[in-house]
């Protein structure tokens, strides 16, 4: 057994728990290992329930960059000023609190490493609203560049997203800082020119119908409603059954937009795990899945990482779409581990050490670091490996 039996219904009973005192209606868990798989729903949920995994997208887009980038239609260091001229010729502000026109040029082009790093020079501003005259700028276009939860009703088609967002400055020189968020919003518009197709339209044929997918996607069809959770966010809904993931966006989010159920996003987490593999088919190769999930983060940049102070600090790095564990600080944190969160209440990570996956799905948003539910799923979930 790879997985202990008393340690899997310890972790039951602490999620058992949570759910009867309302930290959120029901979950479903999946923890996979060593060809074992154990799943646990638990609330007013079903095993095949489907759940806004928001920033868990994140990973996805990465992912079928790389595919693009094997198949050659895109290079890692070349500038994307090509497919996306709105990115050309960037002004770049003098600093963070200047007036909107207070700017010096780029330094240089930004690449297609830039976006899959976050280092493209824009990012969530987390400072109350009003605080920076970029910050006033970036609202009144509603592109939705990281500031709060998904909107998919909000932004515009991604050519008006990104005729807007082009008349924004930098917030950095490109390569200079991380800077959370955005650079996944761009990448998807860059993807689903690239491809000729929508986004959603791109990663189903790349990445979801080859591994099974077949309840992920950017909004619910009808048929399908039924299995849709309600949304909550500080004790409110969010989003109801027939709210914004009901209908197609008009911009398809490659930063937080995707609906997922838990057995879909496993396949795509175990695909990572098994170095690209799917069974017997390759969708990456296992060079792509190591550069993704290596740290590409400077010493620079871990100190000052452009989200919360302490984020990433020594303990933990970036990748491409995905956080990278550098060095434990916690009992779940072993080096090398990676994988992201989503603020509406869900979690993934793969440690290849461990040989393990584990993927949370709730419907509550929640910060997953000062979560109980969330720190007591992982600590619960490395208590029960067995050697």
């Amino acid at each position: 057994m790879s997985l202990s039996s008393t340690g899997l219904t310890r972790l039951h009973d602490t999620l058992r728990r949570h759910v009867e005192d309302g930290a959120c209606p029901g979950l479903v868990s999946v923890i996979h290992r060593r060809g074992e798989t154990h799943v646990d729903v638990i609330g007013d949920v079903r095993r095949d329930t489907i759940f806004r995994i928001s920033s868990m997208t994140k990973p996805i887009t990465a992912a079928l960059a790389m595919v693009l980038v094997e198949q050659g239609r895109l290079r890692l260091d070349e500038p994307v000023d090509e497919l996306l001229p709105e990115l050309a010729d960037r002004r770049v502000l003098t600093s963070i609190d200047a007036p909107i026109d207070d700017t010096v040029p780029a330094n240089r082009a930004i690449t297609l490493r830039d976006l899959l790093t976050f280092r493209l020079g824009w990012g969530g501003i987390y400072a109350p609203p009003g605080t920076y005259p970029v910050q006033v700028a970036a609202a009144e276009l509603q592109l939705g560049l990281g500031d709060g939860p998904p909107q998919p009703a909000g932004p515009p088609e991604p050519d008006e997203w990104m005729r807007r967002f082009g008349t924004l400055p930098l917030l950095s020189q490109p390569g200079e800082r991380w800077m959370y968020h955005v650079g996944a919003e761009i990448l998807g518009v860059l993807l689903a020119r690239a491809t000729g197709k929508t986004l959603g339209e791109a990663m189903r044929e790349h990445l979801f119908e080859p591994l099974g997918m077949i309840d992920t996607g950017f909004h619910v069809p009808a048929e399908n409603l039924g299995r849709l959770t309600v949304s909550y966010s500080d004790g409110q809904v969010f989003d109801a059954v027939d709210g914004q993931w009901s209908k197609p966006p008009a911009f398809e989010a490659g930063g937080g937009g995707l609906v997922s159920t838990a057995d879909d996003y496993l396949a795509f987490a175990t695909m990572l795990l098994g170095d690209g593999k799917h069974g017997r088919e390759r969708i990456l190769s296992r060079p792509s899945v190591r550069l993704m999930t290596t740290d590409q983060l400077t010493p620079e940049q871990h100190a000052n990482d452009g989200f919360w102070p302490g984020f990433f600090g020594e303990h933990r790095g970036w990748g491409f779409g995905v956080q990278v564990v550098t060095k434990r600080d916690q009992l779940w944190a072993t080096p090398g581990r990676y994988g992201w969160d989503g603020g509406l209440g869900t979690s993934w990570h793969n440690d290849p050490a461990e040989e393990l996956t584990a993927v949370l799905m709730t419907q509550r948003a929640a910060f997953p670091l000062s979560s109980p539910l969330y720190l007591d799923f992982w600590n619960g979930v490395y208590a029960a490996l067995d050697e």
